[in-house]
């Protein structure tokens, strides 16, 4: 029976339920900067107030150092840091973060004294006094850019109180633990062997080192004339006859004038062998035939075996650079002396090398370092001809001269280039020297059994951090604490004007921190050097015979003590922070200084049994690369300022767009746009990374990022626009959803728990990766292209449609929870747009603890079901691939499918209604093996087939042919099933929806 004529509406277009929303294809600027106020400082200022103050979680900052411009290793670290936050404060903590800045130190000193240089203010003539306020004020300044930098990545932090090292409080609380050190006896004076910067004039940590691979030195051998030998030897008549000389081997012979002993292994062999050119030689068994090698000439064996044993501490020898009176020094055994390189016998140097230092210093051996603090001899390295070494550089000319005057004495048997790797001042990028001098250190050997014992309890990410942490501390006996700046907190120690011996007690720091409360840190160097109130009681009898020191503190222990400042209950708390997040260099730097201080501390206090550290997790992040993999430097001109990539600047343009002129000047006048995605897509890059290896960035590395934060804002698009006119009865019990609303809502939970998953274990690189597969497979390739019929063209309250809103509802719910920490500004802003109705069913996403999604979306069978869908509907659409390419389709609405499947495949018979929205065609019908396939197949225009496997490895065959029904104006499907006009050709289903629309209309 024909159907009665109905009116042809204007536009079929009317008819449909398409979405809208006024949610923009990109955010303005002005925009962006009011959703990145709300979604930082106000949101951190809410939480405070709102969250429980029992259930904090503290992330403590690693202090950047306020000297110069941000980059991109600052924008991963913060980002980072941000994205832990937001990730607690989803769970429902309070957290706490507050930013620091390390303030102090020599770069800040330097810049300092650059900027007065260029006023015409000699470095000479500068007052200890005049440089500390111009590196306060640039450290200050340099904090505010800094700081305004960090907060336009959407960083989440307590700004208005943050702490620097050079706040009095800050000071005041690091001399408290200095104080608690020096009570226990864990900080001490000695001279020995430090790092010593000659380009910087100061000693400097092991920290505060980087190795040049290639550094050229100039090696040398050289032969000391034997005073005493063992009994045994001189009896040999040849012996008696000829003078014996033990070689050595040494890349440093700038050294030589501070040699006071030569090292033997005392279970090694050694040999006597006749040299023609340079006489008789003591050297390793083992070593002969490299001597002969750098002699060039063949040496005949006069003792073959001698033990180490039998030379140590039974022999001695002339000093090279002694003068004649000098008296003989001794050949002493060694364990670090091996057979492995050199001639096995290695000159010793107390002044200038640890291990001769620990080796003379049990034998009663003097330390001796004839080197100033220019890196430049001194008169005493030669004192009977003072003239040819005094103010050489010993890294310069002054290795040469030791060397032309081993020449000159016969001594020098031969010398050449070695290339090695060699410590460098990472501040000034010179080589450095070791040299004694007398520092102050701290006790490490005291307390690194404790400190050891305590990371046990810490979780390293990644876990390859733990063994290096642990190597560093094990192979650490004591931290020179001690630097020659005028550019920080000072060691509060006074010494005895006539024998130069430091007063350092509890009560002599608590003393001076008195006055220092009241005068200020500065007061210290700009008081009267005999200013009697500095001195405590006890010394003021002789007021004039003490002087204030001019050390100051390493750097690192003044970041290193900055737990302090964490001032949260640590009732039921093990750790004062839960999260140390810093690039991998810290191992050795600010993660061991935290450690040493607060194990120090903890030792102080009293504290009984295991000890703790000051964090539960350690997070180290490697460092930034360009995409050719080099690391970022401003030499190579590689660097990427993070602005560029939130401006968009960086990459290339999306668009021209028309500027001024006209005729052919136009083209040169068109201005090219960016999509200036903001700091979402800083923070999009940082958390794609996987940053416990070093990061690459790029233009091909943004360009993904980009993409895909756009993926994500057109989801939001989307979803706010299906969901304009849902409100909350509107929403459909699980009971009632569809088969297919059901498979979303378990990829939804699937995506959900995954990427909190991997968010709870740091790996935020591993949750975007969910989440990016879920929006373009799951979500968008599957659950929207199959649903899309439904929600445009069914009426607006069906069941069906109202499911596939409240499924649609979940997944915009769940997506902007998981975004929250990552891409708060694009969440911030669908909140904005997110309908009154919608907003009444929920918390804000940055404000709201995230729910579990619901137990009964977990149906393990739905992920068969989508296996076995996924399987035929890729076939469907290689069959309709080959009928595009004969021009035979378009929308994949122009075809029918048939599918045949194994007997006991029954998913398809219960989706049986659903498969055509699922695989978006017109018509789909099922068969088994051995039914005899419809005849509208053989009879269509076009047809294709094949076969099919099943994930249980059955087989199946695909039928895709033309449609054999007419289609239908409104929805397109070819569902009409009897001849009309064609510009009124409706579906019942349609005419069903257009049925209640007239009837509404009238």
């Amino acid at each position: 029976m024909s159907k009665p004529p109905r009116s042809i509406p204007k536009s079929w277009t009317s008819t449909l339920k398409l979405p809208k929303s006024a949610f923009p294809p990109r955010v303005s600027p002005a925009d962006q900067k009011k959703y990145l106020k709300r979604c930082t400082d106000e949101l951190y200022a809410w939480q405070l107030k709102e969250r429980p103050a029992n259930q904090p979680f503290v992330l403590h900052d690693g202090p950047p150092y306020a000297n110069g411009e941000l980059h991109i290793g600052h924008a991963l670290n913060k980002i980072l840091k941000d994205i832990i936050c937001r990730f607690q404060l989803g769970k429902g903590k309070r957290v706490r973060y507050v930013p620091g800045w390390d303030c102090h130190g020599l770069p800040i000193e330097l810049k300092a004294l650059q900027g007065l240089r260029e006023i015409g203010v000699a470095d000479k003539s500068v007052s200890p006094a005049v440089i500390r306020k111009s590196a306060r004020q640039l450290a200050r300044q340099t904090v505010k850019e800094q700081m305004k930098g960090f907060r336009g990545f959407g960083v989440m932090a307590d700004w208005d109180n943050h702490w620097k090292t050079l706040d009095k409080s800050f000071e005041m609380r690091q001399l408290g633990i200095f104080r608690e050190m020096v009570d226990r006896g864990l900080i001490y004076r000695r001279f020995k062997p430090v790092y010593w910067s000659p380009s910087t004039g100061t000693a400097l940590a092991e920290a505060e080192l980087e190795y040049k691979e290639d550094h050229v030195s100039t090696a040398a051998l050289v032969k000391f004339p034997l005073v005493d030998t063992p009994e045994h030897l001189t009896k040999d008549p040849l012996l008696k006859s000829q003078d014996v000389s033990a070689v050595i081997w040494t890349t440093t012979p700038w050294t030589l004038p501070a040699n006071a002993a030569i090292a033997v292994s005392e279970g090694l062999e050694y040999t006597i062998v006749d040299s023609e050119t340079h006489g008789l030689l003591l050297v390793a068994q083992s070593r002969v035939e490299y001597l002969e090698h750098m002699l060039k000439e063949e040496l005949d064996i006069i003792v073959p075996s001698i033990l180490g044993s039998e030379l140590a501490e039974k022999t001695t020898y002339r000093a090279l650079f002694k003068g004649p009176d000098a008296a003989p020094q001794p050949i002493i055994g060694a364990p670090f002396v091996t057979a492995d390189s050199g001639s096995g016998l290695v000159h010793c140097a107390p002044g200038h090398g640890m291990d001769d230092y620990e080796a003379c210093l049990a034998r009663g051996i003097e330390v001796f370092a004839p080197v100033n603090d220019d890196g430049k001899f001194t008169e005493k390295a030669m004192p009977h001809d003072p003239a040819r070494l005094t103010g050489k550089d010993v890294l310069g000319e002054g290795n040469d001269a030791v060397l032309e005057y081993a020449q000159s004495r016969g001594q020098l048997l031969a010398q050449h280039r070695y290339d090695h790797k060699y410590p460098y001042d990472w501040r000034s990028k010179q080589p450095i020297i070791i040299r004694a001098t007398e520092q102050w250190f701290a006790d490490v050997a005291d307390i690194r059994s404790s400190a050891l014992k305590a990371l046990e309890d810490v979780r390293f990410v990644p876990e390859a951090g733990k063994h290096r942490l642990e190597n560093f501390v094990k192979n650490r006996s004591e931290w020179c604490i001690s630097r020659q700046r005028a550019w920080g907190v000072p060691i509060p120690a006074l010494y005895h004007r006539p024998t130069g011996d430091a007063v350092l007690t509890k009560d002599s720091v608590s003393h001076i921190m008195n006055i220092i409360e009241e005068r200020g840190i500065d007061a210290w160097w700009t008081d009267s050097a005999d200013d009697p109130a500095w001195l405590p009681p006890s010394l003021r009898d002789n007021a004039g015979g003490y002087r204030r020191g001019t050390d100051t503190m390493d750097v690192w222990f003044d970041s290193g003590t900055s737990w302090s400042e964490i001032d949260v209950p640590m009732e039921g708390r093990s750790h004062p922070a839960d999260v140390y997040l810093e690039g991998s260099d810290q191992h050795r730097g600010w993660f061991q200084s935290g450690l040493l201080t607060y194990i120090a501390h903890q030792l102080a206090s009293g504290k009984k049994g295991v000890l703790s550290t000051p964090f539960r997790n350690l997070i180290t992040h490697g460092f930034t690369l360009d995409e050719h993999g080099r690391k970022m430097s401003k030499s190579i001109g590689n660097t990427i300022a993070p602005q560029t990539i939130m401006d968009g600047t960086l990459l290339p343009p999306l668009k021209p767009r028309k500027g001024k002129g006209k005729g052919k000047n136009q083209a040169e006048n068109q201005v090219p746009t960016y999509d200036a995605l903001g700091p979402d897509a800083l923070r999009m890059w940082a958390a794609s990374s996987d940053y416990t290896r070093d990061v690459v960035i790029g233009k091909q590395v943004l360009q993904t990022v980009h993409t895909s934060l756009h993926k994500f804002r057109v989801t939001f698009k989307l979803l706010l626009g299906a969901l304009a006119d849902f409100h909350p009865e509107c929403m459909v019990p699980y009971g009632q959803l569809q088969q297919v609303d059901r498979i979303a809502l378990k990829h939804l939970s699937d995506m959900v728990l995954s990427s909190r998953k991997s968010c709870d274990n740091f790996e935020f690189y591993k949750a975007v990766s969910i989440m990016n597969r879920w929006a373009n497979l799951e979500f968008s390739a599957f659950y929207m292209e199959a649903i899309k019929d439904r929600l445009y063209t069914l009426g607006e309250n069906s069941t069906s449609r109202r499911a596939a809103q409240t499924t649609l509802f979940h997944i915009y719910h769940y997506l902007q929870e998981v975004l929250g920490p990552i891409t708060p500004l694009l969440v911030e802003e669908t909140w904005e747009h997110t309908p009154k109705a919608i907003q009444s069913l929920s918390e804000h996403p940055l404000r709201r603890i995230s729910s579990a999604p619901a137990s009964e979306w977990q149906d393990s069978t739905l992920n068969d079901n989508y296996l076995e869908i996924v399987a035929v509907h890729s076939v469907i659409k290689n069959l309709q691939e080959q009928a595009r390419g004969k021009k035979q389709l378009g929308s994949s609405l122009q075809s029918f499918v048939h599918v045949i499947l194994p007997s006991d495949t029954t998913v398809f018979h219960q989706y049986l209604s659903e498969l055509p929205d699922l695989f978006v065609v017109s018509s789909v019908t099922l068969g088994h093996p051995g039914d005899s396939v419809p005849a509208e197949i053989s009879q269509a225009e076009w047809q294709y087939e094949e076969a099919c496997e099943l994930p249980n490895g059955q087989m199946g065959r695909v039928y895709v042919y033309t449609p054999q029904a007419s289609k239908c104006n409104r929805c397109w499907r070819y569902a009409v099933p009897e001849p009309v006009e064609a510009e009124n050709a409706t579906c019942d289903r349609c005419d069903v929806v257009l049925d209640e629309l007239e009837a509404a209309s009238t």
